[in-house]
């Protein structure tokens, strides 16, 4: 139990270090802004105990927070994200007694079912974050557009780290 919280822990650090010196500086045509660092929640397990997943998103997101600027909008996305981890994924993988231990991703779930989990959890969190941060529904087509682009953006990027990182069986 101790080396999956240490690897729990150096997933957390390697997802904001990423975030935080590399993908906040980057944006695609000033609208698509990757958010990788949501790829800690995406990855752990599903049966991860909910006391524990909130506490990890909520430190990942207020982290990312403090380095960007961005007062409370990643913290509570991520909450809110955390929170619909488990329905997320049991919308695309049978709810059985195998399939709750399952790591969530390509080499567990296959190409297809992954690509349809991992493209909704980004699209609800970026849909979240930028709702958040325009804190208005007044500017829908900016909220729409930079959804989108973050979406497709993230989602391309996620899945080229995801096929290379190994997965311990």
């Amino acid at each position: 139990m101790t080396a999956k919280i240490g690897g729990y822990i150096v997933l957390f650090l390697c997802c904001v270090l990423a975030q935080v010196l590399i993908f906040n500086y980057i944006t695609l045509f000033y609208v698509a802004i990757p958010v990788v660092f949501i790829y800690f929640i995406i990855r752990v397990p599903v049966n991860l105990s909910l006391p524990l997943l909130y506490t990890f998103a909520f430190l990942l997101g207020l982290t990312v927070d403090i380095f960007s600027d961005t007062p409370g909008v990643n913290a509570l996305a991520c909450v809110l994200i955390a929170a619909l981890k488990s329905p997320i994924y049991y919308i695309y993988v049978g709810k059985d007694d195998r399939t709750q231990f399952l790591v969530p991703c390509v080499a567990t779930l296959g190409l297809i079912d992954y690509c349809k989990y991992l493209l909704t959890f980004i699209g609800i969190y970026c849909f979240l974050e930028f709702t958040i941060e325009y804190f208005s529904f007044a500017n829908v087509k900016d909220i729409v557009i930079l959804t989108s682009a973050s979406t497709a953006f993230t989602f391309v990027i996620l899945l080229a780290i995801d096929c290379l990182i190994p997965v311990k069986t």
